[in-house]
């Protein structure tokens, strides 16, 4: 088996590193020589002078590039792909990778992924995965692919790309988006310094979202929140519940208040049955209460 992985930042790395444990000969190409030079260096791979030459012979072509760049290098290695290859993304969003797949990979099989995880994960046991095969030779390669997966350890999710986008919008933007509006109003309160040090674990954990979502690559995310579906709609959804809660505090409501948070936390018991397990267990890793 012989894997092409396209782009070699942290995930390009990341699989590079998983095929090459598997046992496949792999071959890297990246737009940064020195990043294609050291993946060599470190796992013995071939480095490709081009993008265009990456692809010749391999079976499975892994395209790790930014969203911004899809297009370009999809136009660029799309005429040569052959019968019998597999050309396959990483992006965060589907819909828009799917249909770039679909205009500029006329011959072989694409698919449309998403490794739900980052390049801190050991393997792949225990790490989503989600497949969005559109075509009837998508859906053959997916399901094979997503077979080679869960022997690998995955828990694997077969979705449309419209509905892997919009759970996206829920699981990615809108924890992404309340952090940076809370580290937006953290840091503009004079009591931050201070606070930082005396906190528990609640504080702890709204400081751990704030201070990680930040230091994220901003062109990515804000890509991100601009191509999700109904990230307005969440956004505007959370704003209208600040308020909500924001006049209880005004107005001094303290049964409302409390009432108000005995429904969120029935809701809560109700769609998620370990809610209570998954909150206690945070609270014994904070160290606190």
């Amino acid at each position: 088996m012989k894997v092409a992985v396209i782009g070699a930042g942290k995930m390009g790395r990341w699989f590079v590193n998983l095929f090459k444990n598997e046992g496949f000969s792999v071959v890297v190409s990246s737009r940064t020589q020195s990043k294609a030079d050291a993946l060599k260096a470190e796992f013995g791979v071939d480095v490709a002078n081009s993008n265009v030459e990456a692809v010749v012979d391999a079976d499975w072509i892994l395209v790790c590039v930014s969203l911004t760049s899809l297009d370009t290098v999809l136009q660029e290695i799309g005429p040569l792909i052959k019968e019998g290859q597999v050309v396959m993304d990483i992006s965060s969003i589907k819909e828009i990778p799917v249909n770039l797949l679909q205009k500029y990979v006329k011959h072989g099989v694409t698919l449309g992924t998403h490794p739900v995880f980052g390049p801190g994960a050991k393997s792949l046991q225990g790490q989503n995965y989600v497949l969005t095969p559109v075509t009837e030779n998508e859906k053959l390669f997916s399901n094979e692919f997503k077979e080679w997966l869960q022997k690998r350890g995955s828990e694997v999710s077969v979705l449309t790309p419209r509905a892997h986008d919009e759970l996206m919008s829920l699981v990615l933007g809108f924890p992404h988006f309340v952090g940076l509006v809370a580290g937006d109003a953290l840091v503009e309160n004079s009591n931050f310094v201070g606070a930082k040090k005396v906190g528990g674990a609640t504080y702890k954990l709204l400081l751990t979202l704030a201070e990680s979502v930040s230091s994220e690559e901003p062109h990515f995310y804000s890509n991100l929140h601009m191509s999700l579906p109904e990230m307005e709609q969440l956004e505007a959804l959370f704003l209208n519940k600040v308020e909500e809660w924001l006049k209880l505090v005004k107005n001094k409501n303290c049964a409302g208040f409390s009432s108000k948070m005995e429904q969120v936390k029935k809701r809560l018991k109700e769609l998620d049955p370990d809610y209570e397990s998954a909150y206690q267990a945070m609270y014994r890793i904070l160290g606190d209460s």
